[in-house]
């Protein structure tokens, strides 16, 4: 699944469970769903920063790469 449809889905699960009109035993299966999907769309973003690379120009023109960091953001 990507990224963006399993945030998506995250997001439909939320609204339902704003909107109360569920039984709570379905209630209680769609939280198990989002807080596994949070998970996994977490370990997914940090998996996508420790790839992320920051191209620095230098004074000279080239650029230069290096990990990004949390300062830069």
């Amino acid at each position: 699944m990507k990224f963006e449809d399993g945030l998506k889905k995250l997001e439909g699960i939320v609204k339902t469970l704003d909107n109360g009109n569920i039984p709570l035993d379905e209630a209680l299966n769609l939280f198990k769903d989002g807080l596994s999907l949070t998970r996994d769309l977490s370990k997914r973003l940090d998996e996508i920063e420790k790839k992320v690379e920051v191209l620095i120009k230098k004074e000279d023109g080239s650029m230069e790469k290096r990990p990004f960091s949390q300062e830069e953001a």
